[in-house]
Formats: structure tokens, C-alpha cells, sequence
């Protein structure tokens, strides 16, 4: 009993209301309130077009949206480990997506979760960590797998014939900005790459805030931006920057102002990938929409389902099902409320005061 008050205790009011009105836990992932951050960017910043991460013709000359592996193979290996990122491969996955904190000592390790306690059943904060205390741990899943670091994936991406996986980083909120983009930075640099493709043409930065757009200008020049988030009005933030790509919420894309934002992203070249992307029909509904990418914990369902994808077929009156509509409407409605609640910090109506260009500010 004293065990689950302090949990209790620990739990965000928001994640302890009953299950069908609680708040999306990305609502309340750690560090969210810091969305809102303010930046000034160089006169004229520049990231390179990622276009290796756009929508592939596939032998049928069909345009379909790249399979990216969501922490791996997800549903068939532990999150995150080197199990479910070779799995990935073997299944066919074009990418793969993965998370990154840091430990106490400055190691860029491989979690989704700032704690060991739902993968690894240890309560520690990895920030509070070094890595030889980690290193050892071992998932609750079985086939129970280690905590890769993420010199470890790049070394298992840097052999022969996995040239063409890339990789997009999920770079966590709660981690001091400065130093995750620094030492993601000095990563990369001390990982040997391939023969054939450096890591700029292999490697998405994938950041919520804008605040790491000149932390990604600063310590890693040549690397593709793509923000990741779950709100389009948010998102639209980040037009104003050239080639910033969108990773974006599922839901967000079926709610109302979705299919505008897939639209307005498209007349300006820039690339979308829809998360987390797991039932049939929503993997078919993201590729009769055109996106460029779909994140899924099932690469092999969705290349199962791409490989049986028609466009001559019609498209049903409600592709997603009721089911599925009242959940994509839920979420929707949970993003408006906290924008609406933060609205003086997240600006929900793209404006000039989030991401501002130096010469502005110079003369104000």
C-alpha cells in the first residue's frame, strides 16, 4: 500500500483521472511547459532539406509514405533496444525512430521515459545516472535487453548494406538543451559512418521546442530539422524557418485544420510524418492523405498493408471507424485545452513572437 501512495503521490494529477478523460501522457511528458520558449534566430538560418526522408515510389511506381520503425520494432521486441532496431531491419523498415536522454556523466543513451522504472523496473532518473549504473539493467520484457547508448546504434548502423536506414533522433524536453544538442553533436562526430553516406544524409534531428533551433544551427550544422509535436497551430510556428520538416501527432492530422496543414506543409515542399500509426485502416488513411512518413510500432503490418494498397479502390465514408474518429477527437480536444489554458506561452495562432530573426530584434 505505501508503495502505490507514493506513486500515487508522484503521478501528475492529470495521468490519475479515470482513463477515458485523462490527458494523453505526451501531454504531460516532462518538460512540456517549456514549449513556449522564445527564440531568436540568425539572420537568415538555414537547415538542409532532408529529402531522404520523403515519400518513395515503390516497384509498382506508387507513391507511398516510408516506413519508420517507432522505438524499433516495438511490438515484437522491447522499445528501444538493439533487439527491436535490427528486427526493424529485418522486416524491411526504410527508418528507424528512437529517443534520446543523457546520463549524470554526459553518455546520449537510448530511452523514451526519463526514469528506468516502466522498462526496467529501477525508479532512478536517468539524469541522476552514470552509465555504469545503467549499463548492466536489463528490460522487464523478454527477451530482457540492455539500454543501448546511441554510439551503439550508429555503430550497428554504420555496416555494410544498412546504408540507406536513417534515423530520427526524438530529442526529450526534460534533458538542459544546451548540453543534449552538444553532446548528441560530439556523438555523431565521433562515430565512424559509413563509407557510403556521411551521417547529415542519415540522421533527423527531431525537436519539440522551438528553442533548439539555433542549438541545432550552432552544434549541429548539415543536420535536418524536423519538429516534432501535437499541435498544427503549434507547428505552423516553424514555416517561417526553411526546410523544418513535421513529425506530427496522428490526430492532429484527422482533426479539424489537419488536412489544411498537410496541404499548406505540401506547397511548401516541406516533408510530414504522421506517429504513432498502428491500426490498418489509419496506415491507409495516412497514405491516401500523402504523407511522407509513417511512424508505427509494426513495420511489418504497415508494409504488409502498403503492399496491398490500391488507390483505384474507393475510400470509405468513415475510413478510421467511429472508434476511431472519437479517439483522434479526444486527443484533439485534450490539445486545444492546453493551448488554450497556455495560450499566452504557446501562442496557438502562428505569430512573430515565438521565432524571431536577429535583425528584428536588433531594432526593436
Amino acid at each position: 500500500m505505501a508503495t502505490s501512495t507514493n506513486r500515487e503521490q508522484r503521478e501528475p494529477l492529470l495521468r490519475r483521472v479515470p482513463s477515458v478523460l485523462a490527458a494523453p501522457p505526451i501531454l504531460v511528458q516532462p518538460g512540456v511547459e517549456k514549449l513556449g520558449s522564445p527564440v531568436i534566430m540568425e539572420h537568415d538560418p538555414v537547415f538542409p532539406a532532408p529529402t531522404f526522408i520523403q515519400a518513395r515510389f515503390d516497384a509498382r511506381k506508387r507513391r507511398l509514405p516510408q516506413c519508420i520503425a517507432h522505438r524499433g520494432y516495438k511490438a515484437k521486441f522491447p522499445e528501444n533496444t538493439l533487439a527491436a532496431f535490427k528486427g526493424a531491419v529485418e522486416a524491411g523498415t526504410h527508418a528507424l525512430e528512437t529517443d534520446v536522454h543523457i546520463t549524470k556523466d554526459d553518455v546520449v543513451v537510448i530511452s523514451h521515459d526519463a526514469t528506468l522504472e516502466r522498462c526496467f523496473g529501477r525508479e532512478e532518473r536517468i539524469l541522476d545516472c552514470n552509465w555504469e549504473d545503467i549499463k548492466d539493467a536489463r528490460t522487464l520484457a523478454e527477451p530482457h535487453e540492455p539500454m543501448p547508448r546511441l554510439t551503439d546504434v550508429l555503430a550497428y548502423l554504420a555496416q555494410p548494406g544498412l546504408e540507406d536506414i536513417w534515423l530520427l533522433l526524438d530529442i526529450k524536453l526534460i534533458n538542459d538543451a544546451e548540453s543534449i544538442m552538444r553532446l548528441i553533436a560530439s556523438t555523431l562526430a565521433s562515430a565512424p559512418p559509413s563509407a557510403r553516406k556521411a551521417w547529415t544524409d542519415r540522421v533527423v534531428l527531431g525537436i519539440w521546442a522551438a528553442k533548439y533551433l539555433p542549438l541545432a544551427q550552432q552544434h549541429l550544422p548539415g543536420y535536418p530539422v524536423v519538429h516534432i509535436g501535437f499541435s498544427t497551430s503549434y507547428a505552423r510556428h516553424f514555416f517561417s524557418v526553411p526546410n523544418v520538416g513535421f513529425g506530427t501527432l496522428l490526430p492532429t492530422l484527422v482533426a479539424p485544420g489537419g488536412k489544411r496543414f498537410i496541404r499548406d506543409a505540401r506547397a511548401q515542399d516541406r516533408r510530414v510524418l504522421a506517429w504513432t500509426v498502428n491500426p490498418a485502416e489509419r496506415m491507409e488513411w495516412c497514405i491516401r492523405r500523402g504523407v511522407d512518413g509513417v511512424i508505427t510500432d509494426d513495420p511489418a503490418m504497415y508494409l504488409a498493408v502498403c503492399e496491398g494498397y490500391d488507390e483505384r479502390e474507393g475510400e470509405a465514408w468513415m475510413p478510421l471507424g467511429w472508434r476511431g474518429y472519437v479517439q483522434c477527437l479526444r486527443i484533439w480536444v485534450w490539445v486545444s485545452v492546453l493551448f488554450l489554458w497556455r495560450r499566452r506561452k504557446f501562442e496557438p495562432v502562428a505569430s512573430r513572437g515565438l521565432i524571431r530573426r536577429k535583425e528584428v530584434a536588433e531594432g526593436m
